[in-house]
Order: structure tokens, then sequence, then C-alpha cells
């Protein structure tokens, strides 16, 4: 029988390895159900199939192989196919991960080039600061407001302990960039010694309908409220040691919690502590896009313009002593002195412990 030849155009079959021909085509999962992650624990993902209707359930989901290396995260919108019941012992399969509005990044330090996805689909970002025990560090909020206008999220100061201290100081700080403060106390009864968050009806209305990540190291009390704010998580607290002033990292995973009876579908991300919080992803002129009078002004500054106040040509500075009067003048430079702390946080010009809780 005389041999076959093959030509160019005939699948090659390599022996031991089936008769199937490679392809990389990959499945279209036509039967995919969307749902929300909201929790992730080692490998294992926890997401919301139809989140807030008739039909949510709550799911464990894998990470499909032909995602590769690509990080899902609280918020995330994603596809899953599989056991989709929630019964106890199913697995289903996480296998498209949707479009994110917005990602909250951020990095170790202001030289590391690894990105580290916090949260992705969140429209405003939390910073829990306590008044006093511990000390509130401005160079640090002034970071994460930095990362949040890079994420295009609103910024809503959260201040703990106003029992211990008086707010004023840190609300005129934050105010003149456009941050919402909303300070908190504990209260409690003198008859029944119940205790009680005193401020917390306003920080739910400043959250009501939307989707809120809350960074905070430990000690500051995010917990606290994160447990005010919704009952049933049982998130852990923890307490300051008296001799470094830091508290102990008591959330070890990210975790979206919907706020019941908010009037709206509301959700808050706990995120665990950190120590630092570095912006070597954030590009400094999205910052100045973040104070749209500021931009406008910029437009005039010479080419190369730092806008640190380094050169006397800076239309900024200009636009300061330009003021009709002296009110309009101190409004002003507390805008452009605002600015430039976040300036400097991102160009990591101040010192290098202010990158740290």
């Amino acid at each position: 029988m005389a041999q076959r030849r093959y030509d160019e155009r005939d699948v090659r079959i390599r022996p031991g390895r089936g008769s199937r021909p490679r392809t990389k085509q990959r499945p279209e999962h036509a039967d995919a159900l969307s749902a929300m992650v909201v929790a992730v624990d080692r490998g294992r993902y926890t997401v919301l199939v139809d989140p807030g209707g008739p039909d949510e359930t709550r799911v464990l989901a894998m990470k499909a192989r032909e995602l590769g290396r690509e990080r899902v995260v609280p918020g995330d919108r994603v596809d899953v196919v599989g056991d989709t019941t929630g019964e106890d012992g199913t697995l289903a399969r996480i296998v498209r991960i949707g479009e994110r509005r917005t990602v909250l990044r951020r990095t170790a330090d202001d030289t590391d080039p690894v990105e580290r996805v916090i949260v992705a689909n969140a429209d405003r970002l939390v910073v829990v600061t306590a008044l006093a025990d511990p000390e509130p560090r401005t160079r640090m909020i002034d970071r994460c407001v930095a990362a949040a206008y890079d994420a295009g999220l609103e910024v809503l100061l959260a201040l703990t302990k106003a029992d211990l201290a008086d707010p004023a100081e840190l609300t005129a700080l934050y105010a003149p960039i456009g941050v919402e403060v909303v300070a908190t106390r504990r209260v409690t009864d003198p008859v029944t010694g119940t205790t009680t968050i005193e401020g917390l009806d306003s920080l739910r209305d400043a959250l009501r309908g939307e989707v809120s990540v809350l960074v905070g190291h430990s000690g500051v009390g995010k917990s606290t409220l994160v447990n005010a704010l919704v009952p049933d998580a049982r998130r852990a607290t923890g307490v300051v040691n008296d001799v470094t002033g830091r508290g102990r990292h008591t959330s070890t995973s990210a975790v979206a919690l919907e706020v019941p009876d908010a009037g709206a579908p509301t959700w808050v991300i706990d995120t665990p502590g950190v120590r630092s919080f570095g912006l070597a992803h954030v590009d400094p002129a999205h910052l100045l896009h973040a104070f749209a009078d500021l931009d406008e002004v910029a437009r005039e500054c010479p080419r190369g313009c730092t806008h640190l106040g380094d050169a006397p040509d800076c239309a900024l500075d200009e636009w300061v002593a330009d003021a009709a009067d002296d009110a309009t003048r101190a409004a002003r430079a507390a805008r452009l002195d605002s600015f430039r702390r976040l300036l400097v946080s991102r160009l990591g010009t101040a010192d290098a412990d202010d990158t740290r809780l």
C-alpha cells in the first residue's frame, strides 16, 4: 500500500496525546449567571448571585483556570457557572470578570512597581481616623485621599472618638479639598450603662445608595463602625497598644456587607488594616484634575512647572496673590495648600515614615 503523504493543511497529532486537535478558543459560557464578589479567602470567593433581587443566593466559587493570574477582589462583578445552588459542599466557577467602573489600588511604598488592587466598583473611600488614642496622622490621610481621587472616588473622613478630642481642626483641614467629614462619639447612658454611637445616622445617610470601602488601621474604631452599621457583621474589634500606640490587625480579609434598612441598596467593604499606603501608581496630573479650579489656573503655568511653589512664576501662586480681598485670598491659599499636601504625598518628598499608619 502506498504511504500517504501529509501536506501543511493536515492536523498533526502527537503520539500519546489523543486525537483531539488543540484550540485556544474558550467556551462562551452562555449559561453563566451574574454575581457580585463579597469576600475573598485563600483562593475561594463568596459571591452573591442576583444581589438584592428575589433570587439572591450566596455561592462559594473558585476562579477558572482560563482567567490565569487575573485577580478577583470584593466589589467585582463576575459571571459564574457550575453549581450555583449555594448548598453546603458545592463549588461554582468564576469564568469572567466584568469591566470595572473604579479600581482602588495601593503599593507597598512609593517605589514599589507592584500594584495591589484593594476593591473594585466602589463609589466612595471612607478613611476612618481616630481623633485620639491613637493620634491622627494627616500625611496618611492625605495619601488615602490622593489614591481615592486618582481612582475617581469620592472621599469621606470618618472621625471616631470625638468624645476624646475636638474634630474642628481636622474638619477645617480637609473641607477645602472636597472631603466630607462625619464625626462619631461614644455615649454611655449613666443609668443603664448602655453605650451608643452618636453620629452613626449621619454616617449612614452619607453612605446611602453607594458602595463604600473603609480604610483605617486597627484601633481607630473601623470594625466598631462596621458592626454598628451592619449588626450581623460580627467583625472582630481590637485595642490600642499602650506602648506603640498602634492597634492589632483584627480584620484579616476584605468583605462586602450590605447595610440594612438604609432606604436604598447600600454596601460597605471592610478591609484589613494597612501599615502603609504607597502611591507609586498615582499619576500626579490626576491629582490636579480633582481640583477643577486649580486645574484651569495651572494651564497658564510654564512648561515643566512642579506646582509645588518652588518656582517664582507658578500661576497658582499668582492666583492666590491676585485675590480681590483678604477672605478670598485666605480661601484660595487654603485650597492651594491642600492640593500641595496631596502632591507632596504622591511625590514622596515628605518624610519616609509619612507613608505609614
